[in-house]
């Protein structure tokens, strides 16, 4: 029996909402034919944005939305993204696949995106190619209320009011794709970049440096040391990977070492942000610095027969499991972690949505998020957990907890492939009404655009006893339980 115990007096804080953000990049099939369609397509949308798209964004109450990239943000000039679409500038997408980028998708579609979802926006803007100008004028165009050549170009192009980004990242994998610069050289570049990342009126951009890539503790002790004190939050980069960078495996097809394998290499994400953390808080001790994973999530071989530049793979309930495992950690690290974006939200890497021409889908990691979504903007609750492991490595029992609006959501994940897990939650929990959700199936089991198996369903396997909550959890599953006190 696994024991999970609720301290509901003890808290690290509010998990912010935008933990459960999300990324979009011009990638293979992301944003064109995945969220932008265009005005004169047979699908039904609105300004070119995808209504089945959009409606499952508003589903899970996506918070945040990551753009245009990636590595693609280190090449992207935004002025080729605005003005009337059939004058904009057609570029070679170098980065990924090499097809022809259009730009018919640019900042005001973006932002358009982001209005009509009501999520805020994340900009990363381009450091490697671009310039300090080009940067200042962007933050400029989207924010300023004045009336300034830059801004004068903004409304000509349809837009009177300041759209109000308040996130923007200086750079993005600058160690990489974006330059590869060394941590030194990048500090020193970072520092005067976001010098001219204005504030406009009530719009004060919240400055978000490039961070290290996975365990390289050097890139983040150099850049707090040099610029710690010029940024509101420092990124984390981790894939989880389940062979090797040149052999990643299949997404749907792998065996019983493999599953555990990426669950094991899924969870090094807490070692990750706890050593970075601890860098961190020696040069900021009051804590000032928040730390971003706006780029996790797992990623395999492409799909048979697919480009291998679009990043296009399936997605199973291995990768729900994934989903939710990497959530739990950021709820339990919600006292520092203020953000973490999913690569990415359709059709590249770990999609929530996938399309196909007029049809949608929804992966099992989108409804991880579904089950999850109580806890966005919720008072993290003190939930430990006592459990045996299914694989070294990986605990049998994952789970987070938290409470808001008189409810206390509880969400368990049993990594066991085959086997269910018996637990007993114990606490300040006594004499409350409970009900249940879980997302659950073989190991493999994964929605095609013929059949979506793989779906949320109701839960009752749990019971009171004398000494608690006994729940059993099915294999490979994940429950969301909510517990409210009994009405009088």
């Amino acid at each position: 029996m696994q024991t999970i115990t609720i301290h509901t007096g003890r808290s690290k804080g509010i998990i912010n909402k935008n933990i459960y953000g999300h990324f979009s990049e011009h990638l293979g099939r992301c944003i064109y034919q995945g969220i932008f369609v265009g005005q004169d397509s047979a699908i039904p949308n609105v300004r070119g944005m995808r209504v089945d798209v959009v409606e499952a964004m508003k589903r899970i109450c996506v918070p945040v939305l990551r753009w245009p990239g990636g590595c693609f943000a280190d090449e992207y000039h935004w002025r080729d993204g605005i003005g009337p679409r059939e004058a904009r500038k057609r570029m070679v997408n170098t980065h990924w696949g090499g097809v022809v980028e259009d730009n018919s998708f640019g900042t005001h579609e973006f932002l358009d995106l982001c209005e009509q979802v009501g999520c805020a926006p994340y900009v990363n803007a381009n450091l490697g190619s671009g310039t300090v100008q080009e940067m200042s004028e962007w933050v400029e165009y989207v924010n300023s209320p004045s009336d300034s050549s830059v801004v004068k170009e903004r409304w000509a192009n349809g837009r009177k009011d300041p759209f109000g980004v308040k996130f923007w990242g200086v750079g993005n994998e600058n160690w990489g794709c974006g330059g590869h610069m060394r941590p030194s050289y990048y500090a020193d570049e970072y520092r005067r970049y976001q010098t001219y990342c204005r504030a406009y009126g009530e719009h004060v951009p919240y400055k978000i440096a490039c961070g290290p890539n996975g365990g390289d503790y050097e890139w983040t002790e150099t850049l707090m040391k040099i610029a710690g004190q010029h940024m509101h939050a420092l990124t984390l980069h981790h894939y989880t990977v389940t062979g090797t960078w040149q052999d990643k495996g299949s997404a749907t097809r792998f065996a019983e070492a493999e599953y555990y394998t990426t669950l094991q290499k899924a969870l090094y994400m807490d070692t990750l942000v706890e050593n970075h953390l601890q860098i961190m808080n020696r040069y900021d001790p009051d804590h000032r610095v928040d730390l971003i994973v706006d780029e996790w999530g797992t990623w395999h071989d492409v799909e048979p027969g697919t480009n291998p530049g679009f990043l296009y793979q399936q997605n199973t309930m291995r990768d729900a499991m994934v989903a939710a495992l990497t959530l739990n950690i950021f709820n339990r690290h919600c006292d520092r972690v203020s953000m973490a974006n999913i690569a990415q939200i359709v059709n590249v890497l770990q999609a929530i949505i996938l399309t196909e021409g007029e049809k949608m889908i929804l992966t099992p990691t989108y409804h991880v998020f579904d089950l999850y979504k109580a806890h966005q903007d919720a008072r993290e609750v003190d939930c430990f957990t006592q459990t045996d492991e299914t694989y070294p490595g990986v605990p049998r029992i994952s789970a987070s907890a938290s409470e808001k609006d008189g409810a206390l959501t509880i969400t368990l994940a049993n990594t066991a492939m085959d086997q269910e897990a018996k637990a007993l939650v114990v606490g300040d929990i006594a004499g409350m009404e409970v009900t249940g959700c879980v997302l659950h199936g073989d190991k493999a089991a994964h929605n095609t655009f013929e059949s979506a198996p793989v779906e949320i369903k109701p839960f009752d396997g749990f019971a009171w006893t004398e000494r608690g909550l006994s729940v059993t959890l099915p294999a490979c599953g994940i429950v969301a339980l909510t517990l409210r006190k009994m009405a009088l």
